[in-house]
């Protein structure tokens, strides 16, 4: 089933910002651990991924994200 909007609403607005904040104050011990060198945000050169063209974009608005059929995508 779909949860209603308040309740999406209701956590976004104090569960979800604990929650990151307690990551993120878990990070940087994480990244000393975690290939601290690697950060393709700072370095683009060590960005893997595809590149996307800007003529496959299109502006989605959210009444079209309502009713998207997913059941045929792999987990």
């Amino acid at each position: 089933g779909s949860l209603p909007k308040w309740v999406v609403n209701r956590v976004s607005q104090f569960v979800a910002p604990k929650k990151i904040y307690k990551a993120g104050l878990k990070y940087p011990e994480w990244k000393r651990k975690h290939d601290p060198g690697y950060k393709p945000w700072v370095y683009p050169e060590q960005n893997t991924l595809p590149s996307v063209s800007l003529a496959e974009l299109s502006v989605q608005h959210a009444d079209s994200l309502e009713n998207i059929d997913e059941t045929g995508l792999p987990e």
